[in-house]
């Protein structure tokens, strides 16, 4: 803030962390898992649940719908945890409350049932205002979706509101 009254939530380590790739994450795109999402999100196409469809469609077998990007492949050997921004850098003053503030899925190639995804995210953007609330950090991330082949499939645009 350059208001004059307080000091800048954005520290010059955070300002560092952008751009910063943290460590990837792998998803398992699979046929049960295809079908049970499609049916939550209420598609009818077949071609979500029908293997024949979907080859039919030219697909290579049944597509991922919209907004499905596979499931995280769970270790238990990996400790998760810590403060909801990841544990990267914080900002000058505690922020306790978090809102979603969205999520944009660019894809950029098909997905389907049998490929394995891997995730690589980092911070592309800190941003702050002043509003009704009080001061808010607007954190804007990036993830970067690539098959089993290294192709980028899909970019995630998420938006994390602190406040």
């Amino acid at each position: 803030m350059s208001d004059g009254d307080s000091e800048s939530l954005i520290t010059d380590e955070m300002r560092a962390h952008v751009g910063q790739e943290g460590s990837p994450t792998t998803y398992e795109v699979d046929k049960t898992s295809v079908r049970m999402f499609a049916r939550a999100v209420g598609q009818t196409d077949p071609v979500f649940y029908d293997e024949e469809a979907a080859q039919a469609a030219g697909y290579r077998s049944l597509p991922a719908p919209p907004g499905y990007l596979g499931t995280p492949i769970f270790d238990p050997t990996q400790a998760r945890g810590g403060p909801p921004t990841g544990g990267g850098p914080q900002p000058t003053r505690p922020l306790n409350r978090i809102l979603n503030g969205g999520t944009e899925i660019e894809h950029l190639d098909d997905i389907c049932a049998g490929d394995v995804l891997t995730a690589r995210s980092h911070v592309a953007n800190y941003e702050e205002r002043k509003g009704s609330i009080g001061d808010m950090l607007i954190v804007t991330s990036k993830t970067n979706y690539t098959n089993q082949n290294d192709t980028l499939v899909a970019v995630m645009t998420g938006t994390l509101i602190r406040y």
